[in-house]
Formats: C-alpha cells, sequence, structure tokens
C-alpha cells in the first residue's frame, strides 16, 4: 500500500516543509484538491461531503495545483504529486496541455493527473465554459491531451471539441498517468473507458466495495481490463493494518491520508510542526 499526504487546503506557507517532510518520511506522494472560487450564490450541493452543503468551503486557501506542483517538485527529489481532482471541464486542453508537457519535462515522471467535473454551474460560466454537455467536453479534453503529449502532429474532431493540426515541443518521454474521479456510473464509466486509474473520496468500506466492482464490471465491458489501472482513494480504514488490508483486497493501490476534517467548516489552527509529528506518527507505525 501506497500514501499520499493531504495537507487539507493549508495555508499556502506550509505545503514546501511539508511536502519535504512527506519525502523524507516514505510517504509516496502528496494530494492537491483543487477549486477555482467560493461562488456567493450557488445553485448546486458539494456532493462529496455527506451532507451537500458548500458553507466548508468559504475561506479555505485552495492553492493552483499547477502552480504549487512545479513550485514543489522542484525542491524535493522523489516525491511524487497527484490531482485530486483537477476541474478539468473547466479549462482550455491546449494550454492544460502544454502546462503538463513544461512540468513533466523538468520535474520528471512524478505526477498522476487526476482529473473531474466541477459540481456547479458557476465555475463553468465564469470560466465563460458551456455547462451543458460537458461530460462529453470532458471526454474530448482527454483525447485532446493525450495526443498533443504524444509530441507528434495531432488532430482532433470530438462531440464537443476540435482541433486542426498542431504539434507541442517539448514533451515527456512518458505521459502523466490520467485519472477520472467521481462517483456516479457516468464517471467510473468514463474511468473505465478512459482512464489510468481511478480516484474515490470519502466513502465508506463497503460503499467502495460497490463502486469498485461497478468499475471492474465496466473495464471488463470495456474490454480494458487487461490494461494497467490503478486505485487511489481517500478512506478512514487507512488508518489502520486491518483497514489497510481490507483495501488491499479491493484492489487499492494508494490512500490519500488526511489528518484533519476540512469539511467540518473549522479553520486550520494546527502549526507545521505538529503535522509533520502526525506525519512522522503515521510514518512509524504504516510506512516501511
Amino acid at each position: 500500500m501506497k500514501f499520499s499526504y493531504n495537507p487539507s487546503m493549508c495555508p499556502a506557507e506550509q505545503y514546501l516543509p511539508l511536502a519535504q517532510a512527506a519525502e523524507q518520511l516514505g510517504f509516496h506522494s502528496m494530494a492537491f484538491p483543487d477549486s477555482l472560487c467560493y461562488p456567493e450564490q450557488a445553485s448546486a450541493n458539494y456532493p462529496y461531503n455527506g451532507s451537500g452543503s458548500r458553507e466548508f468551503l468559504k475561506g479555505l486557501p485552495f492553492v493552483e495545483p499547477m502552480v504549487a506542483i512545479p513550485f514543489l517538485a522542484a525542491q524535493t527529489q522523489r516525491l511524487r504529486f497527484n490531482t485530486s481532482v483537477y476541474k478539468l471541464a473547466v479549462r482550455q486542453p491546449l494550454v492544460v496541455a502544454k502546462q503538463l508537457a513544461t512540468l513533466a519535462v523538468l520535474c520528471g515522471d512524478r505526477l498522476d493527473f487526476g482529473v473531474g467535473i466541477s459540481p456547479w454551474p458557476e465555475d463553468f460560466e465564469g470560466c465563460q465554459i458551456p455547462w451543458e454537455k460537458r461530460g462529453q467536453r470532458l471526454d474530448d479534453q482527454i483525447h485532446i491531451i493525450r495526443g498533443l503529449l504524444s509530441g507528434e502532429f495531432f488532430s482532433y474532431q470530438g462531440k464537443q471539441l476540435s482541433i486542426d493540426s498542431m504539434q507541442l515541443c517539448p514533451v515527456p518521454a512518458q505521459q502523466p498517468p490520467i485519472f477520472i474521479g467521481g462517483h456516479s456510473d457516468a464517471a467510473l464509466k468514463r474511468a473505465a473507458r478512459l482512464g489510468d486509474g481511478w480516484i474515490g473520496a470519502g466513502a465508506s468500506l463497503e460503499e467502495y466495495r460497490q463502486l469498485i466492482g461497478k468499475l471492474q464490471d465496466y473495464r471488463r465491458q470495456f474490454e480494458r481490463d487487461h490494461l494497467p489501472f490503478s486505485i487511489q482513494l481517500s478512506s478512514a480504514d487507512a488508518f489502520s493494518s486491518a483497514g489497510q488490508a481490507a483495501l488491499t483486497e479491493l484492489g487499492v493501490d494508494e490512500c490519500h491520508i488526511a489528518f484533519r476534517n476540512a469539511y467540518d467548516g473549522k479553520p486550520d489552527t494546527t502549526s507545521v510542526d505538529e503535522k509533520i509529528s502526525q506525519l512522522e506518527t503515521f510514518a512509524q507505525r504504516f510506512i516501511r
């Protein structure tokens, strides 16, 4: 079992010492959630905290992953990074592909690119992107990013997006794997059909058992079950040996570890030294 440290939207100045400590203690990676803004008036609930309330997000310091990750990668040696998950559907795929190519070339093979769809129409409105047919748009974006990262001339005609033949330079020798986030049937099918892996968040062990069962069924239906595929998720069961064994049995490769519940809306008052102590305690118990 591998472990990814999720600092849970900590103050920005804490990321560097926490990343360096996580690397030193043997954590495999560091996880970055993504949020563009906090809409004063929102028309949809947040789907991953049980209650649907979005109030916990107000005032949380979300850093931009595509800025923070290269900053931290330049000051670490082995630590990987993952986006969990990046709201790709509201971004421009050519721009994101260029960012990924540059990051991978400069920092090496140290990124798992987790992507998904924002649950808020306001994110789409703010980015001047249509809310309608957002799933088809995400599918097209994944195809475009993969094609551009090949380094060859690439053109694409999709259901929502199209590009004429173009080429990126430089590109990495190895493309960052693309993980699909989400618990809906549409997200699970997308992960099975297009993803190199799947990212889950906040479910119980039994809920994960059902979700992963569906996911593997879909992979067989799409005849992709023979391909390499990784599962990452956050789970309270990762804090015990028995829970880790149960998650491993489900096929989980990596658990995202957080030491506070950012959903409760309480401010983060834990110091860097206290957080490093939490990392040390976990590493001494579970990381070999």
